[in-house]
């Protein structure tokens, strides 16, 4: 009587089922990393050349984030401070702010060599993702809303996971996070009044048509 299956088939069977075996182990161990704290930043906090306290300068001295990140209502990245800005409080020659401190040597180097300090960068996208600053700040996106609590922050660290499904729950529903535009940097604000976060929110998106895209093209060029 004739073989019903050939020989060959057992080996393709079995290397049929150790291709599945090693594709869901390879989806799965994809799935764990991307979905992982540690892929999304969240937490990050890295030892930067100067131990700059956000507590101490926003917190407690009430320092507004534009006088250092100078160009985030206008540019599509926000910077970082220029040397000659951390000069303006601590300069040594002008007897300022802790001018000598040991902590601000890097400061006082590349204030006199013209080398920028070399900060770390904390918050970062995928390359494939688009974000315009600029734009956000102008429809009423806070500080807080992606940084977090700053002005408590005596070490900065990566307060959000900034995934496309984080982002995306604020595109579906941009109510719940704008406030008035002035407010935008004030890391207290709260809606006046009886209002919600919401009901303030709902009249600013109404007043300013705001609709975010929530479609591939919207973010990913």
């Amino acid at each position: 009587m004739a073989a019903i299956f050939q020989r060959s088939l057992d080996a393709t069977l079995r290397t049929g089922a150790l291709g599945v075996l090693l594709s869901a182990t390879l989806f799965a161990g994809g799935f764990y990393y991307y979905a992982y704290p540690a892929y999304t930043r969240v937490g990050f906090a890295p030892e930067q050349p100067i131990p700059f306290s956000h507590q101490l300068h926003v917190g407690q001295v009430g320092m507004d984030c534009r006088y250092c990140h100078t160009h985030v209502e206008e540019s599509p990245h926000a910077n970082v401070p220029a040397t000659q800005t951390c000069m303006n409080c601590h300069n040594p020659e002008k007897a300022n702010v802790k001018g000598n401190s040991p902590l601000l040597a890097p400061a006082r180097e590349s204030w006199k060599s013209g080398d920028p300090i070399e900060w770390k960068r904390i918050h970062q996208l995928p390359g494939y993702a688009y974000f315009n600053h600029s734009v956000h700040v102008a429809r009423g996106v806070a500080c807080v809303s992606c940084h977090g609590q700053i002005n408590e922050m005596k070490v900065v660290y990566h307060d959000q996971p900034l995934t496309m499904g984080w982002c995306l729950n604020c595109h579906y529903h941009p109510e719940l996070k704008v406030r008035p535009k002035e407010e935008v940097t004030n890391m207290l604000w709260k809606p006046e009044g009886d209002k919600t976060q919401k009901q303030v929110g709902t009249e600013l998106k109404d007043k300013l048509g705001l609709n975010p895209p929530n479609h591939c093209g919207g973010c990913h060029r």
